[in-house]
């Protein structure tokens, strides 16, 4: 088979020198230059290698690799040596001076007096004479290769023919460098994008948020100008909430109506909006005298357009297709974190609007509560009540009955929160409403019943202990409708009082029975809500009625506020670092050891009914 070199009609020894002076080999040439191109796929690496090799066999004052735009349909410099920085800024069209024609011709151009060519470029006064050779891949010229010499008629035809022997090897390897570095551009923007994702759901602040952005996007597009845009609540004006003009900082007080300017634009369209020169855009409207090329590209947000990304440059053309593509992916991502963001900052206001409201619901329910227990002569009263949230639905209160008597209130309504505390207040607005009646402890509850049944509220219902207390008689009259039944602690040995019922509010024709105790010094009774036994440790083990009668054995000889801190002690032991499921409330009575004695009969009576109220613990 014939070597490509044969097919070239240049002979293994041509007529070129080598720059040490000696002839050509151009096999030797050609598997150098081969070996030097097959070892890189950086691009700029390949083609200072290129430039190097063919000085070495055509000296040249200028050098240049110029590729196609296929969009464009022009030449741009990719990699030149000797032509002024300018020059890389220059357009060539196709068919345009010595470049254009050989791509257009897709053969060599030999031009030996440059003065005399037609349509010459002039890109440097002191040029006499150039050679320019297509590169062709595939059948596709994707650029040319351009040299240029201050001698006239200094390229030959061996020249152009060795010229394009690189060009033929060369075409391939720019088109193979060119495709790498489009693979890993990509897959750096992915990875970037993806931990610009990972980034913008971590910040729910909306201001931190945009600021992010600005930083995260230049990441992956080189801007001038940045602005995003939101629009208002009546949807019509985009606000510009966030702006970055030469990497600073900037507040931007210019509103933009919906459907006017570029921005506007892109928002009414949902439609990205790429302007390669704003100067000819008619609905471009100037806001920065610098801009030349601009991006505008929409956040939508479940198909509904939120705001607009906003990128601006002052050269002409900057933004291409990719940087396009890679906003509009990174829009989607960013669309969702400023909606995240709002929803918490929406949330976060709700949360202190309720923060406030409960603030004030629970010092509201506070003051429905007995600022103080009664003082009487002989007997002491606690209580304390702890919510299992901001406010709860316990309740306790103590009613004045004449004739030295007081009403004893304790109660648990169903649910939690601020629907229970509601329930609970109107419960101790009906118990209070009640008072200059005196009723007797299974009056009240029958009384509460029925009230709530003709308010029936569904799903609601309170379960309460209520008793009447007669110092003077030491006398103690309960009834109970669902509450845990309470504890009598007498000589040191605690007993249950068996009183029960239903709850009330479930059934209008519920009847509740009355147990009536009478005490001596010393006694104590303790009333709680089933939050006390109900309380849960790390192993979900219950406080249980067990441990509360156990506390009260060991306290009952100290006061009824010592007692009352016990039992609250020892369930905040049991429960420690467990936050509490239920209301917790405590009331407890206690008669003074130093009361002074009551009839004897009375106290064999007292005695005879006490027995068959009571159960040994």
């Amino acid at each position: 088979m014939p070597s490509t070199v044969a097919k070239s009609g240049i002979s293994k020894s041509s007529g070129v020198h080598a720059a040490h002076g000696t002839p050509l080999d151009v096999e030797q040439f050609l598997l150098k230059l081969a070996d030097s191109i097959n070892t890189t796929l950086d691009l700029d690496t390949l083609l200072h290698t290129v430039a190097g090799l063919v000085k070495e066999v055509i000296p040249f004052e200028i050098f240049a690799i110029l590729l196609v735009n296929e969009k464009a349909r022009d030449l741009r410099m990719r990699f030149q040596i000797g032509h002024a920085p300018e020059i890389e800024r220059l357009r060539i069209k196709i068919g345009n001076g010595v470049t254009g024609q050989a791509v257009e011709r897709r053969e060599p151009v030999v031009v030996a007096d440059v003065t005399q060519f037609p349509d010459y470029i002039n890109a440097r006064a002191d040029v006499k004479s150039e050679l320019a050779v297509p590169l062709i891949a595939k059948n596709r010229v994707i650029g040319v290769i351009d040299i240029q010499s201050n001698q006239l008629d200094y390229f030959t035809q061996e020249h152009s023919r060795l010229l394009t022997l690189v060009a033929l090897r060369i075409a391939s390897a720019i088109e193979n460098a060119r495709l790498y570095t489009r693979v890993a551009r990509q897959a750096e923007t992915l990875q970037v994008l993806n931990e610009i994702s990972r980034d913008l759901t971590s910040i729910l602040n909306l201001d931190q948020l945009l600021k992010r952005i600005g930083d995260l996007l230049s990441r992956v597009v080189d801007f001038q100008m940045f602005s995003i845009l939101l629009l208002d609540q009546t949807g019509q004006t985009l606000q510009h909430r966030f702006s970055l003009r030469f990497k600073e900082n900037i507040q931007l007080k210019h509103d933009i109506p919906l459907g006017r300017g570029l921005v506007g634009a892109a928002a009414s369209e949902k439609h990205t909006i790429l302007v390669p020169d704003v100067t000819k855009d008619p609905r471009y409207i100037m806001v920065n005298p610098e801009t030349r090329s601009e991006l505008c590209v929409p956040l939508i947000y479940k198909d509904i357009v939120i705001g607009v990304l906003d990128l601006e440059h002052t050269r002409r053309g900057y933004f291409n297709e990719e940087n396009m593509r890679t906003v509009v992916t990174l829009a989607a991502q960013v669309a969702i974190a400023i909606e995240n963001a709002r929803l918490y900052e929406r949330i976060a206001r709700e949360e202190q609007r309720m923060e406030r409201d409960l603030a004030m619901a629970r010092e509201v329910q506070q003051h429905l509560l007995p600022p103080c227990c009664p003082t009487m002569a002989n007997t002491e009263l606690a209580a304390k009540f702890t919510p299992a949230h901001a406010i709860g639905g316990d309740l306790y209160d103590f009613l004045i009955y004449s004739g030295g008597r007081v009403g004893i209130a304790v109660g648990d309504v169903s649910g939690k929160g601020a629907p229970a505390a509601l329930f609970a207040a109107l419960v101790g607005g009906m118990v209070r409403s009640m008072t200059s009646l005196e009723p007797s402890p299974a009056e009240m509850l029958t009384s509460i019943n029925l009230s709530l049944n003709e308010r029936r509220i569904e799903a609601q219902f309170v379960s309460m202990l209520y008793s009447v207390w007669h110092e003077e008689r030491r006398m103690m009259q309960i009834a109970n409708s669902g509450q845990p039944r309470p504890i009598y602690c007498h000589n040191g040995k605690t007993e249950i009082v068996e009183a029960t019922g239903l709850p009330l509010g479930l059934f209008e024709d519920a009847e509740y029975d009355e147990v009536t105790l009478h005490a001596h010094p010393g006694d104590v009774f303790v009333f709680f809500s089933d939050g006390i036994i109900d309380a849960v440790n790390h192993n979900d083990h219950q406080f249980g009625r067990h441990r509360v009668e156990e506390v009260v054995r060991k306290n009952c000889e100290g006061s009824a506020d010592d007692l009352v801190a016990a039992i609250f002690t020892a369930v905040d032991e049991h429960s420690a670092g467990v936050s509490p499921f239920d209301d917790e409330t405590v009331v407890v009575l206690k008669i003074r050891e130093n009361a002074p004695p009551i009839t004897a009969s009375s106290t064999a009576r007292n005695r005879s009914k006490t027995s068959r109220a009571l159960r040994n613990v």
